[in-house]
């Protein structure tokens, strides 16, 4: 699912058509913002900030820069652009780090809004950079959540403390901090109680670990897809404790998602982070300019760069190419790029990056997520000599791989012939350009 789901469908296909006229009319640009009005209303955008939003570009598409632009369409997209950014935070929102050298995150929000999860993925998102962080459960409500975040960060390779046995959730956040210090960790990451709705127990556990713990960001996680209730939320827990920012979880889901477009302008506190995918790698930090582009169809190529150059391994990479270049390309060079490009996230996420690669291209295109998958299954059902001479795959080794991976024999016969089309192109490529990464082609069944 694409980031925002419908909406960057919607508003996508409303920038793509506009992009391209060579005149705009007092009656074009009405019409562009009663459909925005719509799917920003139907996201569950919050209402003033939808007028607000409304107001701000139809009084600059209305101005002398947009009549005496020589492509006005383009000159129309470029300051819905700048208007959806400034309204999602115009710049973006860092974690904070303390001077002391030692950090502490707390995390709150309602029950079910993800925050378990998004403790473990920041934990590795900040492990990635360099960091040596701890998760922390003080969840002493559910004790299943101490259990679950105990998992997740032995997944993730990041340090954990929880103390089932204790009771109170102030006392093991102060223990907490001390095994951190203790284990040299230089981020502590504490994950807090949630409930169905607020109440005044939860804001008073809250506020006594605030005043113990003295932490450096107090985020929210708030879930996208609960609408502009979550400006309700924001403002609760702001009031209680002070919040310093949120973390958007479920921001590649199809309903609603109008907490994100909301919460800023209503808050004026910044969106830090944002959950793209269930994966605990599908974390990224929030770019306003960068979501807005996304969102508008326009894509998003430095968080498509910064993903490869954080998840692809380059000794891998350099493998691969030394083995094109001595034309020895084979299933297992296959399978090691599928491994690298399955870690990068969804593929329709992917290519939503890729500028040009709006609405009506994405539905044209596909995709099917399980194409890697399928395609990784069926090479891991090969031994080890039929991965390194394809030439031995005949009809019945064929029906027993299709049998071991759960695939039809077409399948298997699909992934050959786009081994040979990729296996061909390798060639190709290895005598055009020695020394450089390899390219992907059509072996993962795009």
């Amino acid at each position: 699912m694409a980031i925002l789901g419908s909406l960057t469908s919607r508003l996508s296909s409303i920038a793509g058509r506009m992009r391209g006229k060579s005149r705009v009319t007092e009656s074009d640009i009405k019409e562009m913002m009663r459909e925005i009005r719509l799917a920003l209303l139907e996201a569950d955008v919050n209402l003033e900030v939808v007028k607000g939003f409304v107001d701000e570009v139809s009084a600059k598409c209305s101005g002398a820069e947009v009549t005496a632009s020589l492509t006005p369409g383009q000159q129309v997209v470029k300051i819905v652009n700048e208007t959806l950014t400034s309204m999602l935070g115009a710049t973006a929102g860092k974690i904070a780090v303390s001077p002391s050298g030692f950090t502490v995150i707390l995390l709150c929000g309602l029950q079910g809004s993800g925050k378990t999860t998004v403790a473990a993925k920041l934990g590795l998102s900040l492990k990635n950079k360099g960091k040596k962080p701890m998760v922390v459960s003080v969840d002493v409500h559910r004790p299943a959540a101490a259990r679950q975040l105990e998992i997740l960060a032995i997944k993730a390779g990041v340090q954990s403390f929880i103390k089932p046995e204790e009771t109170d959730a102030v006392e093991i956040a102060r223990l907490g901090i001390d095994r951190a210090r203790y284990m040299l960790c230089d981020t502590v990451i504490i994950d807090t109680a949630g409930r169905a709705t607020i109440d005044r127990s939860m804001m008073r556990e809250l506020r006594e670990i605030n005043n113990t713990v003295y932490p450096a960001e107090k985020l929210l996680v708030v879930d996208a897809m609960i609408g502009q209730e979550a400006v309700n939320v924001a403002k609760a827990f702001d009031e209680s404790i002070g919040i310093s920012g949120f973390i958007m979880t479920k921001l590649d889901g199809d309903a609603r998602g109008g907490a994100a477009l909301s919460i800023f302008k209503m808050t004026g506190k910044p969106i830090k982070m944002i959950g793209v995918g269930e994966k605990l790698e599908d974390i990224e930090e929030f770019h306003p300019d960068r979501m807005a582009s996304r969102i508008l169809g326009m894509g998003d190529v430095l968080t498509l760069i910064e993903k490869t150059v954080e998840r692809y391994d380059s000794s891998k990479a350099k493998d691969a190419m030394d083995r094109v270049n001595l034309n020895k390309f084979t299933l297992d060079d296959m399978l090691t790029q599928f491994e690298e490009v399955s870690k990068m996230g969804p593929l329709e996420n992917l290519l939503g990056m890729i500028p040009g690669m709006g609405a009506k291209q994405m539905k044209n295109a596909s995709v099917d997520e399980k194409a890697i998958p399928r395609s990784m299954a069926i090479i891991r059902s090969m031994t080890a000599k039929e991965r390194k001479n394809p030439s031995l795959l005949n009809a019945s080794r064929r029906k027993r791989i299709a049998a071991g991976s759960g695939t039809s024999v077409q399948d298997v016969n699909r992934l050959m012939n786009q081994f040979e089309q990729t296996q061909k192109m390798m060639k190709q490529f290895g005598k055009m350009s020695k020394g450089r990464m390899p390219g992907f082609g059509k072996g993962f069944g795009l």
